[in-house]
């Protein structure tokens, strides 16, 4: 029997002990989802005590299986994406033990949201711009500015903040990360409605907001450092999905195409065809890198998915909408709602089309993108950045 053979049967072994203690048919869902956390089943590739067992990443799929097989609940990773996407790997790689372990079981678990408070006014595709200071009192940091393009912040517990505190160094070594308790006092979330009637974003208006130093996460000044790596998961969780062959829009479009051969014309024929494969192509990408991420951290081909979705997406939108004509032109409902999820394929095709166009600003814009994988994936120079070496308080503003 391999390594591979023994660590699966091993975890068959767990995951039929966890049902036989905690019955999902009989078993309250929060209670369920605390025992696996507590089992080393919810992410298998964490340490121990952390809610895994220190395994190869690709192991949780043989979990998965065998507790969806068993009707056992889900956490519904869309309901807490920016957590188990973004705070949660970052944690693990720059928290202390006491962070790891107070914050990862409610994150995994959904006891408590979170949302990053990372985007401003002036600085969303120059993240390194921000002007939110976050400044030492003695006792507390002390945090003032504003965000914008909050997911989810309406109904987060935690925030994941990147806020300036040495505005005489350059801007990228002058920040530094912390973890915001969205229920102080001076944090004030309004709703930002989008082209959809929809407001899943917010602003965010941070004003004396003390966080304890204990809730820093990273060194001071490392900021950046700790925010790179929130991106690079980011991306991944945005551009490299683990969806089927043919599965979202490239699936719903085609779905169109063979209910309504009335639809259909020789040269939308040929886009359809065109980019059917080019999705293929990025599902297949999306694989490998999933597999590169299992074998370690994520490198900045996340962006190349990221912005592969982002232009397939809107191009997939923007086809099934001239395949339908007027009829793709209704939109039956502008009333403001707060999604619980986002699901880009859902509703109709006029909501897909409007909702596509956020997909290559969200998680970092297609330009921004662009830049990275010309520099660090295809090794081009970069371009000249004349304020590298210059104090922030000293840029223009």
């Amino acid at each position: 029997m391999t390594g591979t053979e023994e660590m699966i049967k091993d975890l068959t072994r767990r995951v039929e002990k966890l049902l036989a203690e905690y019955d999902p048919a009989r078993t309250d869902r929060l209670e369920f989802l605390r025992a696996r956390f507590d089992a080393g089943l919810a992410w298998v590739h964490f340490p121990e005590g952390l809610g895994g067992l220190g395994l190869p990443r690709e192991l949780q799929a043989h979990v998965d299986r065998l507790l969806a097989k068993a009707g056992a609940p889900d956490n519904d990773p869309r309901r807490n994406g920016i957590g188990l996407g973004m705070a949660a790997p970052t944690i693990l790689a720059y928290g202390t033990e006491e962070q790891k372990k107070r914050f990862l079981r409610p994150l995994w678990t959904g006891e408590e949201i979170w949302c990053q408070l990372f985007s401003e006014p002036g600085a969303g595709s120059d993240l390194a711009a921000l002007a939110t200071r976050a400044e030492w009192d003695g006792e507390y940091w002390v945090v003032n500015g504003q965000k914008v393009w909050t997911s989810g912040a309406h109904k987060a517990h935690w925030g994941i903040l990147v806020a300036r505190t040495d505005p005489e160094a350059p801007k990228h070594r002058g920040m530094t990360y912390f973890l915001c308790d969205m229920r102080d006092p001076g944090v004030e979330v309004r709703p930002l409605r989008q082209i959809t009637g929809e407001a899943e974003f917010n602003e965010v208006f941070l004003t004396d907001v003390r966080i304890p130093d204990e809730h820093r996460l990273g060194e001071r000044g490392q900021g950046w450092q700790v925010a790179t790596a929130t991106l690079m998961n980011e991306r991944v969780a945005i551009g490299g999905g683990d969806i089927p062959r043919e599965g979202g829009m490239i699936g719903v479009v085609a779905d169109t195409w063979r209910r309504r051969p009335e639809l259909r014309r020789p040269d939308l024929h040929a886009r359809l065809m065109r980019l059917w494969v080019e999705a293929e192509v990025a599902r297949l990408t999306g694989k490998r890198l999933r597999q590169k991420l299992a074998a370690g951290q994520p490198g900045p081909e996340g962006s190349a998915s990221k912005l592969t979705f982002a232009r397939l997406s809107q191009q997939l939108s923007g086809l099934e909408i001239e395949l339908l004509g007027e009829e793709g032109l209704r939109y039956g409902d502008w009333t403001m709602k707060r999604p619980d999820i986002v699901v880009f394929t859902g509703k109709d095709a006029g909501y897909r089309y409007l909702r596509a166009k956020g997909n290559s600003i969200e998680g970092g814009t297609s330009e921004i993108l662009r830049n990275i994988v010309a520099e660090r994936v295809l090794g081009l120079p970069p371009e000249p950045r004349v304020d590298k070496n210059v104090p922030w308080k000293d840029l223009p503003r």
